[in-house]
């Protein structure tokens, strides 16, 4: 009896000290307080935090305690399950035809619509998500060897070599180095993110094939626009991911009709249902158009994503989202 009345007074005594001087927030986390022969040893929840928030917590309890009589070593568990993180790869066969732009709408539909989203910017040479998602003038740092994320102002976290390189500097880079820096995107601080959206680069080089063997997506949304050229490319890549055992949750037709804003007549300068047609005929699922659009583009560059109006544009990229929230659910998420 007297073991456990020592034990409960041990306990309160370091909780008191940690309320008084590391914090509530910090005391409200500790699961267990015990001293072991000289030593404090408390065990903490630490669920949610990020690399330097557990860190800091760490500092705190250890700053807290050592000051204490009879306290001669501090030891300290921090303790929280590993967040399930699925990975979704947004890709294409070719160059220009609205993937970054897809990807970034379609991170903040899906952070609109309660999902802890993360982009990474796979697309080393050719970096377009910092201008989207208006982080162009910052700069990840690295702690424990890990990058942390960004925090767009879209409720949303990122990681690109964009932010990393100078401004407008070329990466001459061999495809090992390309594979590397993704790598060190993919394995940044992501806390508590659960989905993270890989914007790559076109075409099914060394960035896609080191992708599929070691950071292998839970998912593949192809992206093309109508006309016969992207939409071989983009069967070209879909074949990548379903010789990797990616999953394919769906296609989506890009710059699909233009509608003239003096006239209101819509026109079709890439062609039109194309896509839908691939789609059909591999039997996967189509998610929906993007219309060619002036504010689309407008939007991009001004690091606003239409994704979150409640205009045309905004509503066809809410679709898709939607589409994909619903492939994620189906497949446990």
């Amino acid at each position: 009896m007297s073991d456990a009345k020592n034990a409960s007074s041990d306990e309160g005594r370091l909780l008191a000290a940690l309320r008084g001087e590391a914090g509530e927030d910090i005391a409200a986390r500790v699961t267990s307080a015990r001293m072991v022969a000289g030593r404090a040893v408390v065990v903490v929840e630490a669920s949610g935090l990020s690399s330097s928030e557990r860190k800091d917590a760490e500092q705190a309890i250890e700053g807290a305690l050592s000051r204490l009589d009879g306290v001669e070593e501090v030891r300290v568990a921090l303790m929280g399950e590993r967040v399930k993180r699925r990975i979704i790869a947004v890709g294409s066969g070719k160059g220009g035809v609205g993937k970054s732009t897809l990807t970034a709408n379609l991170a903040v539909a899906l952070a609109e619509m309660g999902h802890k989203v993360g982009v990474i910017d796979a697309d080393i040479y050719g970096p377009s998500q910092p201008k989207l998602l208006a982080t162009e003038d910052k700069r990840p740092v690295a702690e424990d060897d890990k990058l942390i994320p960004l925090e767009s102002p879209h409720g949303l976290k990122m990681l690109s070599m964009g932010n990393l390189a100078k401004p407008a500097q070329a990466l001459a880079w061999r495809g090992p180095m390309a594979g590397g820096a993704l790598t060190q995107l993919v394995e940044g601080d992501w806390g508590d993110t659960e989905l993270l959206l890989i914007d790559l680069p076109p075409g099914t080089g060394d960035v896609q094939i080191s992708m599929l063997q070691k950071h292998k997506p839970d998912g593949a949304v192809l992206v093309s626009t109508p006309q016969d050229l992207a939409l071989i490319d983009a069967a070209r890549a879909g074949q990548l991911f379903e010789t990797g055992k990616v999953p394919i949750i769906g296609l989506v037709e890009n710059m699909a009709g233009y509608t003239c804003p003096h006239c209101g007549e819509i026109s079709d300068p890439f062609g039109s249902g194309g896509f839908e047609q691939l789609a059909e005929r591999l039997d996967i699922p189509f998610l929906g158009r993007i219309p060619l659009s002036l504010p689309i583009r407008e939007a991009g560059d001004a690091g606003s994503p239409v994704a979150a109006r409640d205009d045309a544009d905004g509503v066809a990229f809410r679709a898709v989202a939607e589409r994909v929230a619903g492939w994620l659910e189906s497949e446990g998420g």
